[in-house]
């Protein structure tokens, strides 16, 4: 007994353990007694309530449930109930979503109800160009009652509808009342009253009067009764050839042009301007669409009653119109309709339509022909079946247009009239400018078989009043006044040197040297007085015995003043060149680094500056200093870059290398090292380690270290410490020898002051350089090498055994 009730009592802890972690599953510590079998429904959803509140899925929170506890078997379980309840849910929510419509949740607001009517629109490519079609392709336009507007009062009663019928006042009483299948509703206390047939205000009328009967407030005018239309019955309707035939139930507010829109229009054949609205077997109504399309005339657009049968016989005339009208396409005329109505339904001629007269290309019995319209027939001519009307456009060409331009205040188009001069469209052009060349206009004329002429008109003469120079002018001529600055040829003047902004100006008359220096921002802090000018030498006669090219002037000049006293003037095309002062350079500066008394930057005294002045300078070196780990670290120029990049390596179009070593260069080295060996400088100040230093330069003095680093392709990269008579390999074995990539025989030291050493080997004897302190070894890696294939085995195989081959048998 206690072992059951053990059992029973752990059960029940492992189901408020599993609820909780159900209910929170996220924040659950433990999930190991989470058992999945025994989930509900409303635990699922708590679990998927919780997943998407934190916006994550069940995938995510995989290793999170893993981690406390819960068995992967356990959440596989988990995965799968919530996948099907989810699928489950969605499937319950849309079924949910489907009984009840967009439009009544809407539409109940107003206190009036519809069924949702659905129709899916297909846009008709084949018939696009059919005139009206593009209406009922529209999703939209569906020409749907509006459930907001009042009750019509001639709207009829019948089997579906339903009633709001209220009694207040005194006596109060409200009930929603469908009509039935008889056509009766039934009020309580007061019995059945038929209602089927009759309009909504003689059925109000009715039943107030039935209600006066049972109420005796109503009859004493103490309570009032409403009647409204609160629930609207949908009928069945009829639609043959539309593009989607067949039965339709829809509201029975709807119109006609609603039932055409959700049977897709007419057909591929179908008529637009005589459709029949069939009712009790009669046509009851002609339906011309073209009267909404063309004039917004919804007088067609009548409401449809249960059954009624809406027929689209075939077209019997349609017409194409094509080219310059505001709506090309397919139109449907009726008999009597002129072409003029067909412009009309195309709304009429574009800006660029030919209007004299319209091409139309018509059938007969047995072949095409072609007709032209007139202007004056538009009215009276009826087009015919099959009909292509062709409107095209107006000629590009003008009737009445003149040009002038050049050196005239309004150079454009003008209109030309006849009789017109060249001293009337001067006039209108607001006159010459100042500019003008007046001895010579020209007039470029069309001719009439379209070829061109030149006509040359004295423009002063004719300015003057002599007729005979004024040219009369004709359609499509073009004047043109030069300029006398189109005759002048452009002069420039160059001047370079010690000047601050140096290049090619424009020359003036009266240019002098003065002008041209201020133009140029004025000289140099290191122009000299010295001033060269060149200038060229023109001569009609070639003087074979003088060789010069160009004419050399030298003048002095004062550089502390732009104005100079004496002004030289300068002539076209010359070159002007202001020298620079023999002696005038900036201090430049080189830097020492490291371990010396006074580290910075020092400027450099004199022109051979060596490294052992500039050391000393910077006060010596200091008793930490690594005498054989000093050098100099040189920018690499942009020259040198240059000249690297313009030497032809005869490499292959695609290779790379050029760039690759221009990049490493600018990015990766930035200067150049240069070992220095201070011990023999200090010996000998004229060893060659006293090198001359540049601008820029950076003496380096590295502090004493007796650790040896050893990098690359090893064990372990590491430093160790330097043992006095220990070689090369030692260092190389004590950070545990090469890795299986390294390369040992090609390992290279690179010494403190920058020099490097490499190892070396002459036949079976291999040399290793000497390591010093503060050094670094460094191990390359090997290159990759091809394996050779089994058939290039098979082909060395097959050389050697045809040598021996040949060799035994040369020996025989």
């Amino acid at each position: 007994m206690k072992k059951i009730t053990y059992i029973l009592t752990l059960f029940f802890i492992l189901l408020l353990s599993f609820n909780a972690n159900a209910q929170d599953i996220l924040k659950s510590k433990d999930l190991s007694t989470v058992k999945v079998d025994y989930l509900s429904d409303d635990d699922l959803a708590k679990i998927s309530t919780q997943l998407k509140s934190n916006n994550t899925t069940i995938d995510n929170v995989e290793s999170m449930a893993l981690s406390k506890g819960m068995t992967q078997t356990e959440f596989n379980k988990l995965k799968s109930k919530l996948t099907e309840f989810d699928k489950k849910n969605a499937k319950g929510n849309a079924n949910d979503k489907n009984s009840k419509p967009k439009i009544e949740d809407k539409d109940s607001e107003f206190g009036r109800k519809q069924e949702k009517i659905k129709n899916d629109k297909v846009k008709d490519s084949v018939n696009a160009l059919i005139f009206g079609s593009e209406l009922f392709d529209n999703p939209t336009l569906n020409f749907e009652p509006d459930l907001k507007l009042a009750t019509p009062m001639n709207y009829v009663l019948g089997p579906g509808d339903e009633l709001q019928v209220s009694v207040y006042g005194v006596q109060e009483y409200n009930a929603s009342i469908s009509v039935s299948v008889e056509g009766k509703i039934t009020i309580d206390y007061v019995g059945q009253i038929s209602v089927s047939g009759m309009s909504i205000e003689a059925a109000t009328q009715k039943i107030k009067a039935a209600i006066a009967r049972v109420y005796s407030t109503v009859s004493s005018g103490q309570s009032q009764v409403s009647v409204s239309l609160s629930r609207i019955r949908t009928i069945k309707i009829t639609i043959v050839g539309g593009k989607q035939p067949g039965n339709y139930s829809i509201s029975s507010l709807a119109t006609v042009y609603n039932a055409l829109h959700l049977a897709g229009g007419p057909g591929k054949n179908g008529s637009y301007r005589n459709i029949e609205l069939i009712r009790n077997n009669k046509v009851y109504k002609n339906v011309d669409i073209y009267k909404f399309l063309v004039k917004g005339d919804q007088s067609d657009n009548v409401s449809l009653k249960d059954n009624d049968v809406i027929r689209i016989p075939a077209y019997s005339l349609r017409v194409t119109v094509e080219g310059e009208v505001k709506r090309p396409g397919i139109f449907e005329m009726k008999k009597g309709e002129k072409f003029s109505d067909l412009l009309n339904f195309a709304s009429g001629f574009n800006e660029f339509a030919y209007t004299a007269s319209v091409n139309v290309m018509q059938k007969t019995g047995k072949e095409f022909k072609v007709h032209d319209i007139n202007e004056s027939e538009y009215n009276t001519y009826g087009p015919q079946s099959g009909d292509v009307f062709r409107v095209t456009k107006i000629l590009n060409r003008f009737e009445n247009r003149i040009k002038i331009e050049g050196a005239v205040f309004r150079p454009d188009y003008y209109s030309y009239s006849e009789g017109m001069r060249i001293s009337d469209l001067i006039t209108r052009a607001e006159g010459l400018k100042e500019d003008a060349y007046t001895k010579r206009a020209r007039i470029i004329r069309l001719k009439t078989d379209l070829t061109t002429e030149i006509v040359n008109v004295d423009l002063s003469a004719a300015l003057s009043g002599d007729l005979n120079a004024d040219v009369e002018l004709k359609r499509e001529d073009i004047v043109t006044v030069y300029s006398i600055l189109d005759f002048r040829e452009e002069y420039k003047v160059t001047i370079d040197g010690e000047v601050k902004n140096p290049g090619e100006y424009e020359y003036f008359e009266n240019l002098t040297l003065n002008d041209l220096v201020v133009q140029v921002g004025g000289l140099t802090g290191s122009a000299s007085k010295r001033v060269e000018i060149a200038r060229m030498i023109k001569s009609d006669v070639i003087d074979d015995a003088d060789p010069k090219r160009i004419e050399l002037i030298e003048l002095e000049i004062t550089t502390d003043n732009n104005e100079q006293i004496k002004n030289f003037v300068v002539k076209p095309f010359d070159v002007i060149n202001i020298r620079k002062m023999a002696v005038y350079e900036k201090p430049q500066m080189v830097a020492v680094s490291g371990a010396v008394s006074y580290p910075g930057k020092y400027v450099l005294a004199n022109k051979k500056e060596t490294v052992y002045n500039v050391v000393m300078r910077a006060g010596g070196l200091t008793s930490i200093a690594n005498l054989d780990g000093m050098k100099i670290k040189r920018p690499i120029k942009q020259a040198q870059i240059d000249k690297i990049e313009s030497i032809d390596l005869n490499l292959a179009k695609n290779d790379t290398l050029r760039s690759k070593l221009s990049k490493k260069l600018k990015e990766d080295l930035k200067f150049a090292t240069i070992p220095v060996d201070w011990e023999k400088i200090v010996k000998d100040k004229n060893h060659y380690s006293n090198v001359t230093l540049f601008p820029g330069d950076e003496i380096e003095v590295s502090v004493y270290n007796e650790g040896i680093k050893v990098t690359g392709n090893v064990l372990l990269t590491s430093e160790i410490p330097y043992r006095n008579g220990k070689g090369f390999k030692y260092y190389i074995n004590a950070v545990g020898g090469v890795d299986n990539k390294g390369w040992k025989k090609k390992a290279y030291i690179i010494y403190p002051n920058g020099k490097a050493s490499v190892t070396s080997s002459f036949l079976f004897f291999r040399s290793y350089p000497k390591v010093t302190p503060d050094s670094q070894i460094v191990v390359p890696e090997k290159p990759e090498k091809k394996k050779m294939t089994a058939g290039e085995w098979v082909g060395i195989g097959s050389v050697i055994s045809s040598l021996a081959l040949l060799i035994v048998t040369a020996f025989k």
